[in-house]
């Protein structure tokens, strides 16, 4: 006989599959739930249900969207001729919220990871060369991450982009983080800022 209830049981192991959250988390968690009252549960699931229901790909950007193409595949101020290519739709968002960037995107939903089985196909590479040489765009913006998958991944976009396309390649620059004292910093993000240095008089 167990102590935790059945159905509590499963929702516990439900939310420890979720990234980020383990058993420990994912078991305060569902007691919370079981705390707060049914409607709020039900709201919950109703809103959970929604997520696949009501959310679809862009097909243009494939990022996350309620109408196909997306909100900013469709807004005419944004420059068509510039395009970000990020890994994961949280991506996205991160760079949104700078309110730096005024072009469009490309979503790879992933990285390179051929031990996974994950290669150019999967990552959607080919709609990506085939957009911008349909599009006629100027500029891609390769903005994956710095980790080893996404360094690899951007190395590969920009041969293939470069190969097949006309585009200039651009990659994030990495540097010094606001408010950090330069001794501080790693090797790595050191080297980064040190790469990407720029001229005074381009400000």
């Amino acid at each position: 006989m167990t102590a935790i209830p059945q159905p509590l049981a499963r929702l516990i192991n439900s939310l420890g599959r979720l990234p980020g959250i383990g058993r420990k988390s994912a078991t305060r968690l569902a007691l919370h739930l079981l705390r707060r009252p049914a409607v709020e549960a039900r709201n919950l699931a109703k809103e959970l249900m929604e997520l696949h229901q009501l959310i679809t790909l862009c097909s243009e950007c494939f990022a996350f969207s309620e109408s196909d193409p997306c909100e900013i595949c469709r807004n005419e101020a944004r420059d068509p001729g510039l395009v970000c290519v990020v890994e994961e739709p949280g991506d996205l968002l991160a760079i949104e919220k700078t309110g730096a960037f005024k072009g469009r995107y490309h979503i790879l939903h992933g990285v390179l990871s051929p031990v996974d089985g994950i290669g150019p196909e999967e990552l959607k590479v080919g709609l990506l060369l085939n957009r911008v040489r349909r599009q006629q765009v100027r500029e891609v913006l390769i903005a994956t991450s710095s980790t080893v998958p996404g360094e690899a991944t951007a190395s590969y976009l920009a041969g293939q982009l470069e190969e097949h396309t006309e585009a200039r390649i651009t990659r994030l620059a990495y540097g010094i983080p606001m408010g950090m004292d330069i001794k501080y910093a790693d090797e790595l993000t050191l080297g980064r800022a040190i790469e990407a240095r720029r001229n005074t008089r381009d400000r």
